[in-house]
């Protein structure tokens, strides 16, 4: 499967022709979603869905049951509950988890889903909410106002996947960018930078 980093917590994957893209938000780049087939949301926040980009689109978008979406029309959302298994884009998807992590005073609580994609690669959305079952490659959360970095270790060390790539990583900056993957590199069996626009 053929994975694309973009900005923040972005991801394009490509697979026998199709092409599924996860949390396409404001921050990312518009090409991120050329020829997709189906978008995954993870939640409402605007740093991990555009509505304007999603709804001149045309192709089926996917987000947690209970989000607060505008309205996307013509576009049809399907909703999606915590622990459903689903096909977009032609692959196998489960949903994982069911709430935002929280920054302070149980705040914000909305909708979170993390993804798994054809048993093979998990987006965790604003979570940190482990997958049921092993998985070969697991986006890791890298900075954000809910996390500690000493969770984001833990959680991506207690995964154990072969591959750990880091999204949600675009109010970094040079610097903190540079601690962050060091921190990672130094604990994390498997663990790899991917810049915005790069694939592997």
């Amino acid at each position: 499967m053929r994975l694309t980093k973009y900005t923040h917590s972005c991801v394009r994957l490509e697979h026998d022709g199709v092409v599924l893209v996860i949390d396409p938000g404001t921050w990312s780049e518009p090409r991120a979603l050329v020829g997709a087939d189906a978008v995954l949301v993870s939640h409402e926040h605007t740093d991990h869905i555009d509505v304007l980009r999603l709804a001149g689109l045309g192709v089926p978008v996917f987000a947690p049951e209970g989000a607060v979406l505008p309205d996307l029309a013509p576009l049809t959302v399907t909703r999606v509950r915590p622990g459903q298994r689903f096909t977009a884009a032609g692959l196998d998807v489960t949903a994982v988890g069911g709430r935002h992590a929280t920054i302070h005073g149980g705040q914000p609580d909305c909708p979170n889903l993390g993804y798994l994609v054809a048993d093979a690669v998990y987006h965790p959305g604003d979570s940190l909410a482990p997958p049921d079952r092993p998985v070969r490659t697991l986006l890791v959360p890298a900075q954000a106002s809910w996390l500690k970095l000493t969770e984001a270790i833990d959680f991506a060390v207690g995964v154990g996947a072969a591959e750990v790539l880091p999204i949600h990583d675009a109010q970094l900056n040079e610097r903190g960018l540079a601690s962050v993957n060091g921190w990672f590199g130094e604990t994390v069996p498997g663990y790899r930078y991917l810049a915005p626009g790069e694939t592997r």
